[in-house]
């Protein structure tokens, strides 16, 4: 029988992220603080909204771009919150999940062999999509000396007559770094110069810590070179709901929606009305989660400052990035034998790109009572390490 799979999906491996978690998910009193995932429950004015759409039968499909309601809430949303406007009609989609945007946007924007630059580390889901697009990923190696940041200089160094786009992941999973407006104009007058696109993957600009997020997509000239990637799983803990969007130029936009009709037609309806009363009234329950993600963050700095565990303090998402190469290991077997030994679960960095060596990713996405339980077991296991205990 012939090779029925495509050479193209079984080269590529699969999420660095998932290996510790099916183990977690059979080891008893294992804690796991590896999943981006919020600990709230979303908010009830949310889940009543998404109640009484089923009540009302609000079972059908939307159109293939989203609700109409919804795609204004967000064009108001965006305008309000980052000064820039789109037009709800025409540069405003509904996708499933921002995963979903990424995938598309890159599947429209690509022809074969063109160059994508993903800064890393970073999502794990860019340098697939872009492979699964036929475009080719060019990695920027981002470093801990400029706190994680994409700087012009990196950018320079890695743009050929073959670069299309770049993915602008901030605040970035899994570092946590924020780039602020100064530093985001300096690779908008790049963008421009070299005639490049940009997919700005912002899923986590509601959970900033050091000022509020800017966007690049409202700089002068950005805006027609920009796919502006959000939704609604981490700002508004709605993971499950499985809904983000996608603020696009139309002409992006329309082929975007070309590939949505076909793969899935619509987002889930029920989510859909959901996320209108997110939009419109959730403000106050952002502002709360963000205030104990803060709480959180500030307890984690302060606990890996006390084990000796260099870490680079983080501003945006809800992760902190902790250097152990003094360790003398891999990040995979730090966290493997912190797995076995204490029962604590957080990524290898290098699930995030190869530059994550030395570094683990570790979620406060917790409650502090489940963040202080691991990070006494963490504690414990460093001791041993520096022969301490």
């Amino acid at each position: 029988m012939r090779n029925p799979l495509s050479d193209r999906i079984t080269e590529i491996p699969s999420s660095g992220i998932r290996k510790f978690f099916d183990i977690v998910s059979e080891m008893k009193d294992a804690i796991s603080l590896g999943v981006g995932e919020p600990d709230f429950d979303t908010p009830w004015h949310i889940r009543e909204e998404g109640i009484y759409s089923l009540e009302k039968g609000r079972t059908f499909y939307t159109s293939n771009a989203g609700l109409k309601e919804l795609k204004t809430e967000i064009s108001s949303y965006l305008s309000r919150r980052f000064e820039v406007t789109y037009d709800p009609d025409h540069e405003v989609m509904v996708t499933v999940g921002g995963s979903e945007a990424i995938d598309i946007a890159l599947r429209a924007m690509l022809n074969p062999g063109d160059e994508v630059l993903v800064p890393q580390p970073s999502y794990v889901s860019y340098v697939p999509c872009t492979i699964l697009a036929n475009g080719v990923p060019v990695i920027i190696d981002l470093e801990a000396k400029d706190q994680f940041k994409l700087t012009k200089e990196k950018l320079l160094e890695k743009i050929t007559p073959k670069t299309k786009v770049l993915i602008l992941p901030f605040p970035n999973n899994p570092t946590g770094a924020v780039m602020d407006a100064r530093e985001l104009k300096e690779i908008a007058d790049i963008v421009i110069e070299k005639d490049l696109f940009v997919i700005s993957d912002e899923i986590y600009a509601e959970l900033t810590y050091g000022g509020d997020h800017s966007t690049i997509a409202a700089f002068p000239g950005m805006k027609d070179r920009t796919v502006l990637i959000n939704g609604f799983s981490k700002s508004y803990a709605m993971t499950g709901w499985r809904l983000g969007y996608a603020a696009a130029p139309r002409m992006i936009l329309e082929q975007m929606l070309k590939i949505h009709q076909f793969a899935i037609m619509c987002a889930p309806t029920t989510s859909q009305y959901a996320a209108v009363a997110a939009l419109r009234d959730g403000d106050k329950d952002v502002a709360v989660m963000r205030e104990s993600y803060d709480q959180r963050r500030r307890y984690l700095m302060h606990a890996f400052q006390e084990m000796g565990l260099e870490c680079f303090e983080p501003n945006g998402a809800f992760y902190t990035f902790p250097c152990i190469k003094r360790f003398g290991m891999t990040s995979d077997e730090f966290a493997t034998r912190l797995l076995m030994e204490e029962k604590v679960a957080v990524v290898p960095g290098t699930a995030f790109g190869d530059c994550g060596e030395g570094y683990l990713r570790i979620s406060y996405a917790y409650s502090l009572k489940n963040l202080k339980e691991a990070l006494s077991r963490m504690e414990r296991f460093i001791k041993r390490l520096d022969g301490k205990a």
